[in-house]
């Protein structure tokens, strides 16, 4: 058994130095970076292995039976999920999406065997266990609550922290003091199980993100080779180089009953009192047609302005004014006059005083 308890502490050990090099590395996409992911998490499988061979952790058990230096191996379970999460495979994210969410289950599960579960964590793995796409750490649906809730998980979480980066960065603290390293192992579990609870959740929400994703297109596609095309017309076949489907095809989708038996529409419709104006614009260009004609418009324009008639050689002829239409001759007569005065009070010049010598 000594033998097989070293055997887990090497394995572990070496787990461990796995992971911290894939949490120090910035290049998630590179091969290094997947190649020591994919084996840490081997590692930490090898030793739920060789845990459950020699029975480290039993169900008659409590928390006080098991060692200060084997409480860290309850994080074997933790240490998979939150790994498999960082698994770069597109392809695979729904598959490793349920492999991290069982890993987190079974930590969980094991933590609560030994009852290390706060009342309120306890509470929450019984609400994850009842809908675990739909699990929340703030089951409420008051805004401000479900607020609060969030920040004082925030805090809790923020101290557990600050008190393992203080217990680490002073070792002397828990070298001689039994209590104090099992107090520092018993925080870090409390500070990851606060960190499932969130893992659990944003899990939730993104499977049902990958749920409302449309299904990936067929990879394969039959495509006809340019010689069998080639026999078919050869042959008069009815193959064409249209990219537009037949007129049956297209229509193929219009037909069959709107709704079913219970009144449930089976295609989309539009109901309307147009019917006999949409069979006449059926068959009619794509471009606007013309409302009028040319000189339509043009009488149009000149009704409203827009045209200056005159001009041309008549334009400089004066008019001939009608003798016997007086008012007429008497009009003509006054504008000659006015033009007389205009022209003795303006001599010609009289306005340009600035090339005067």
């Amino acid at each position: 058994m000594a033998e097989q308890g070293r055997s887990l502490r090497t394995v572990y050990e070496e787990a461990e130095q796995r992971r911290s090099t894939v949490e120090n590395s910035y290049d998630s996409n590179s091969d290094a970076f997947q190649d020591n992911l994919v084996a840490a998490i081997k590692l930490y499988e090898q030793c739920l292995d060789i845990a459950d061979q020699i029975s480290l952790f039993s169900p008659n058990e409590s928390l006080e039976d098991i060692s200060t230096s084997d409480i860290q191996y309850l994080l074997l379970n933790y240490h998979i999920a939150e790994l498999v999460l960082r698994i770069n495979t597109r392809e695979q994210r729904k598959a490793n999406l349920e492999r991290a969410q069982k890993s987190y289950e079974g930590y969980l599960k094991q933590l609560d065997n030994y009852d290390m579960l706060s009342k309120e964590d306890a509470a929450l793995f019984e609400s994850y266990e009842d809908s675990p796409n739909t699990f929340t750490t703030a089951s409420t649906s008051d805004p401000a609550a479900k607020r609060e809730t969030k920040i004082r998980r925030f805090k809790e979480e923020k101290a557990l922290k600050q008190k393992l980066e203080y217990m680490r960065m002073n070792p002397a603290v828990i070298q001689n003091d039994e209590n104090a390293a099992r107090d520092l192992q018993l925080t870090n579990v409390t500070f990851c199980t606060h960190q499932t609870f969130q893992s659990l959740e944003s899990i939730g929400l993104e499977m049902h993100i990958l749920s409302l994703a449309p299904s990936a297109p067929p990879t394969h596609q039959d495509q006809v080779a340019p010689d069998t095309r080639e026999r078919a017309v050869a042959a008069g076949n009815s193959y064409s180089e249209r990219l537009d489907a037949p007129l049956n095809h297209l229509s193929a989708g219009l037909r069959g009953p709107l709704l079913d038996p219970k009144g449930k529409p089976l295609r989309p419709f539009t109901l309307t009192s147009k019917r006999q104006e949409f069979r006449q614009g059926v068959f009619r260009p794509d471009h606007s047609l013309p409302t009028m004609s040319i000189d339509e418009y043009l009488e149009e324009e000149r009704k409203r302005g827009g045209m200056i008639e005159g001009g041309g050689p008549d334009s400089g002829n004066a008019p001939v004014v009608d003798e016997d239409d007086m008012e007429a001759a008497d009009q003509a007569t006054r504008k000659a006059r006015e033009w007389d005065e205009y022209v003795e009070q303006n001599p010609k010049g009289s306005g340009n005083t600035l090339n005067r010598g």
